[in-house]
């Protein structure tokens, strides 16, 4: 039998054609852990997050979600949140609206749920930007908005498709060490896709390595990184300096 209880996500079996491309999912993931999703371009990793967060439908298969079969349910429905890397912020309304439309679609809001996002802002280093418009702020500020409304939204699942990309190396690094704090605090199962073999070093519990809409390796960080016979793996490592890791 499966040990549900450790298990946050599982795709069991799940089929999907998207134009040319078919993409084929079996396997879980451990809850509480970070894994990072990463292959090449096209190998399916957007469309893994789509299927777990509810956005594209598995022709065949399931989708669990702590032992729960979410298949058919809308993404509102999932326990999940999700941080692309546009950050998805709505340009007029200011980062108080944004964040609480994460806790509620109406802004039907408490004065408890008021200092919950005035704290979630603070946390992300945005204290008193409350009524600041996104166009007013910088690429990391937007992001940092983004990572507050997942706080509010308090789901044990985080989805992020490549969250960091479009940062300069300095906010990059920045925004590295606080999705690592935020998992400290939170304990939260992440999902992380990105292309940078350092955020698997710096981030990663574990490692799903994607090619052609199939896993080609899921294990842990210390054994994917030993895994040079794969030429796949070890083209996406590239010259970056790897030696094996504690998990």
């Amino acid at each position: 039998m499966r040990d549900e209880t450790s298990t946050a996500i599982r795709l069991d079996a799940v089929r999907l054609t998207l134009g040319q491309s078919e993409f084929f999912f079996d396997f879980g993931l451990d809850a509480g852990k970070i894994t990072a999703i990463v292959g090449p371009s096209g190998s399916g990793k957007s469309t893994l997050l789509n299927l777990v967060s509810g956005f594209e439908q598995p022709e065949t298969g399931r989708v669990e979600i702590a032992g729960r079969d979410v298949t058919d349910l809308a993404p509102a429905e999932r326990p999940v949140s999700l941080v692309f890397q546009d950050n998805n912020l709505f340009a007029h309304l200011d980062l108080f609206t944004n964040i609480g439309l994460g806790i509620h679609p109406g802004m039907r809001l408490t004065s408890a749920d008021r200092k919950v996002i005035s704290a979630a802002l603070d946390r992300v280093g945005l204290a008193g930007y409350e009524r600041r418009l996104p166009g007013s702020l910088s690429g990391g500020e937007r992001q940092r908005a983004a990572f507050a409304r997942a706080l509010v939204r308090s789901r044990p699942i985080l989805l992020l498709d490549e969250p960091f990309a479009a940062l300069d190396p300095g906010l990059r690094s920045a925004m590295v060490d606080l999705l690592a704090e935020l998992h400290a605090e939170t304990s939260a199962t992440v999902l992380l896709v990105t292309h940078d073999p350092r955020d698997v070093i710096r981030l990663a519990d574990h490692v799903v390595f994607l090619e052609n809409g199939h896993v080609v390796v899921n294990a842990s960080k210390s054994d994917f990184l030993a895994r040079t016979d794969v030429t796949a793996v070890r083209d996406f490592l590239g010259t970056t300096a790897i030696a094996p890791q504690s998990p």
